[in-house]
């Protein structure tokens, strides 16, 4: 039954072997496990690419797959070989994926926003990082004292300066015409002779 079986879809065979061997091959030139240089690999991957493109129709009915691939693969392009040139530089972004979705999951869970809150925008470099610290470490109130009161001042103006144009923006919104009047006022100060 099994060898009627194999007869019967060996037709259905030869196309998935030969995409398999194709992304089988992507996948260890990328792994680079013999640690070539960056434009070595490069030069293999366009090749290899080069012959799926020209021998796609060896697909099969999977030949819309390797165009899918291919047109991927083609909008990945320009940052898909630094991380060969660089040491230490990971070869996907999946971590940095997991540590913004793992801090927008946590704060819609405590909040019940469905979207991001605008001030991860505006104090997202103090926020995420201690949301991470947070999960790995329990802090005491030792811990939050800090080291550099210049430091810490800086930064308070820093996120200060930030956060100016988002106030003037829900000035702006909440009336335009005050707003607008304002301007205008300081900007004639500013022109005419005292």
């Amino acid at each position: 039954m099994l060898t009627k079986g194999l007869a019967k879809t060996s037709a259905l065979w030869e196309p998935i072997q030969t995409a398999f061997d194709w992304l089988h091959s992507a996948a260890y030139l990328l792994k680079n496990e013999v640690e070539l240089a960056g434009q070595q690999v490069k030069r293999r991957f366009v090749g290899l690419v080069g012959a799926m493109k020209r021998w796609q129709t060896k697909a099969g009915e999977l030949a819309p797959a390797i165009a899918h691939f291919l047109k991927v693969t083609r909008s990945y392009w320009s940052g898909l070989f630094h991380c060969y040139d660089v040491p230490g530089l990971p070869r996907t972004n999946n971590d940095l994926e997991h540590l913004f979705g793992s801090q927008r999951y946590h704060e819609r869970r405590t909040t019940g926003r469905k979207l991001a809150s605008p001030s991860l925008v505006v104090r997202g470099s103090v926020r995420i990082v201690a949301t991470v610290l947070t999960r790995l470490h329990p802090f005491s109130a030792l811990d939050l004292r800090p080291e550099s009161v210049e430091g810490w001042q800086s930064l308070r103006a820093k996120l200060a300066q930030q956060r100016q144009p988002r106030i003037l923006q829900r000035r702006f919104r909440q009336n335009p015409e005050t707003y607008l009047i304002g301007l205008e006022e300081r900007l004639n100060k500013l022109i005419l002779p005292p």
